[in-house]
């Protein structure tokens, strides 16, 4: 086991019981919100696998997750929007705390990796990782105008 692989089940597991505590218990804005912070555990968590073992099919998946899991957010806070309404979410803790995360990670892949085509990959990532990170939680907490009434 190195150093990426012991920092990927680090975070997998401090996120892990994050996600599990807001899926178990509570309304289902809180579950929303915790279906957002796995999508935002699990992408750096791959990307640090990927450096651990090797593979970089793995970076592969962790673009795909970064581009469809805030879609997947927005669905259900779409789908959701009565459920929501009675209880709004405030996550912006967790939100910054995950996309800082995400960041770290990203950065300091991008200064192991070196200049390259991973390196463009891993840009790519972070920025999707982030910026959809922040937009989903914007939309649940009723931030952006037509999803929830913001």
């Amino acid at each position: 086991m190195n150093g990426w692989i012991l920092a990927a089940a680090v975070e997998l597991g401090g996120a892990g019981a994050a996600v599990l505590w807001g899926v178990a218990t509570g309304q289902p804005a809180r579950r929303v919100t915790a279906q957002n912070l796995a999508t935002s555990a699990v992408c750096p968590a791959l990307l640090l696998l990927a450096q651990g073992y090797g593979r970089p099919a793995y970076i592969d998946l962790a673009l795909l997750l970064a581009l469809l899991g805030p879609v997947g957010t927005l669905v259900f806070a779409r789908l959701l929007t009565e459920d929501l309404e009675e209880e709004r979410p405030g996550a912006w803790g967790l939100t910054w705390t995950a996309a800082g995360v995400g960041l770290a990670v990203v950065v300091a892949l991008c200064v192991a990796t070196g200049p390259g085509r991973a390196l463009v990959k891993l840009l790519v990532i972070g920025a999707l990782l982030t910026g959809g990170n922040v937009i989903a939680a914007r939309a649940l907490s009723g931030g952006i105008q037509g999803v929830r009434g913001g």
